[in-house]
């Protein structure tokens, strides 16, 4: 069984995170007195507002360090930051990593390509031995099917 995930956004992500939460509480925190013209003040509604708008921003940064890529004998679970996808290695042409692409992607039978953004370039090394992993599964469940005697 391989499972990877990317190294470096999600140490990126998690310290934009919290420095994003601890920007807004400050500004949270200074948000007192009137609003400069007169005709209104900052009550702590608007703070806890701010400090809310700022744990929304802190969870849409993390939704970044949720690509996964699990891939096993029957096939390939990937998870990227918005939609997840499980497929068997019967529908996989091939896993590409073209020179120059952020990310690696799967080839499928039917021309389409979809992206594993847990193996990601930034990550370099790991990110290699991600994609030579999974195409040794491939290779595998390739030749298992030449071996099986019909």
């Amino acid at each position: 069984m391989v499972t990877v995930r990317p190294r470096r956004i999600r140490l990126v992500c998690w310290v934009s995170a919290a420095l994003l939460l601890v920007v807004f509480s400050l500004v949270a925190t200074s948000l007192t007195g009137g609003t400069g013209n007169g005709y209104g003040t900052f009550q702590r509604g608007d703070q806890i507002a701010m400090i809310g708008l700022g744990v929304f921003g802190a969870l849409g940064i993390l939704l970044f360090t949720r690509p996964r890529v699990v891939a096993d004998a029957k096939g390939v679970r990937v998870r990227n930051v918005l939609g997840s996808h499980e497929l068997p290695w019967e529908v996989i042409r091939g896993v590409r990593f073209d020179r120059g692409a952020p990310w690696a992607s799967l080839e499928l039978h039917d021309d389409d390509l979809l992206p594993m953004i847990a193996l990601q370039a930034a990550d370099k090394e790991r990110a290699v031995e991600g994609v030579r992993a999974l195409r040794r599964l491939h290779q595998a469940h390739l030749a298992s099917l030449t071996n099986t005697p019909r």
